[in-house]
């Protein structure tokens, strides 16, 4: 079970930025999967630096979460691409971006080859937690920690920030909030920026804990949109009980019948689109 919500915590970052690019500029960004992965060979390879360099080894937490950051600087020209079909039917927005995922895909392949990466024994670092005949690493632990935290923060600056508040005038009514001055242009750049970092932090927070292999974007993508169809487009609140659905499922699944675990997920997925097709928290605000 813990297993599932420490999936839900990285699953939620990299939906949590799909949903924000949607609910504020409404491109279905299916290159989310590629941010994802990205972030995972990133991190791989700065923390696998870090160490070379004499960073100690317990910072690495910290090394993965700057490396997604940093990571965060493909989303300015990436958006200034997706800008131009932003007003056209979902279909070119779906085409383009499948297409960036193709490319992402090649890019991988060409930085770090084909093999798997992963961190080796990082992963137990932070030691293991007993409880009763339960062994919880304690990595799993504090990925989840930051996963609310990150969560938490994303809410307080979408509510109480000066940005915040641009960021839901646009998402309300672009026209309006144009013409009472708001730099349109400028403000998607960042509120896709943030979107990617979701993503790419999302990716390296889960690479101690598996490999980072070339096919994890289409993976993601594929569970994302399971979140966003149940929690409901647009909705931040809907990617959190959405993903936590989605991780708590999948980790219940594998641990019983592990051949039916996507079907799982996809039961619930299609009792969602017909009990309540526009998502469980739909129509909340970004």
């Amino acid at each position: 079970m813990l297993g599932g919500v420490f999936h839900a915590a990285v699953l939620f970052l990299a939906a949590a930025g799909l949903q924000l690019v949607f609910g504020v500029q409404k491109i279905l960004n299916l290159a989310c999967g590629s941010f994802y992965a990205l972030g995972a060979y990133f991190g791989v390879s700065l923390v696998t630096w870090a160490l070379g360099a004499g960073v100690p080894p317990s910072l690495f937490l910290g090394v993965l979460i700057l490396g997604g950051v940093l990571l965060a600087v493909i989303g300015p020209p990436v958006e200034r691409l997706l800008r131009t079909i932003s007003d056209r039917d979902e279909s070119f927005q779906l085409l383009l971006t499948f297409a960036l995922v193709l490319m992402f895909e090649d890019v991988i392949r060409f930085l770090w080859g084909t093999a798997p990466h992963q961190l080796g024994s990082v992963y137990l670092l932070y030691g293991q937690l007993k409880v009763g005949a339960l062994t919880i690493p304690v990595y799993n632990l504090v990925v989840i920690a930051a996963g609310a935290t990150i969560a938490a923060a994303v809410g307080w600056l979408l509510t109480r920030t000066r940005f915040g508040r641009l960021v839901r005038a646009a998402a309300e009514n672009p026209r309006m909030a144009e013409a009472l001055g708001i730099d349109l242009a400028r403000l998607y750049s960042r509120v896709f920026t943030l979107g990617v970092a979701l993503g790419t932090v999302g990716g390296a927070l889960v690479i101690p804990a598996t490999a980072a292999v070339n096919e994890m974007g289409i993976e993601l993508i594929v569970e994302a949109f399971a979140v966003v169809v149940i929690g409901g487009l647009g909705s931040m609140r809907g990617a959190f009980a959405g993903a936590l659905i989605v991780g708590v499922l999948k980790a219940v699944a594998i641990a019983t019948y592990p051949e039916v675990e996507m079907l799982a997920i996809y039961v619930i997925v299609i009792a969602v689109l017909v009990l309540r097709p526009a998502g469980l928290f739909a129509r909340a605000a970004a």
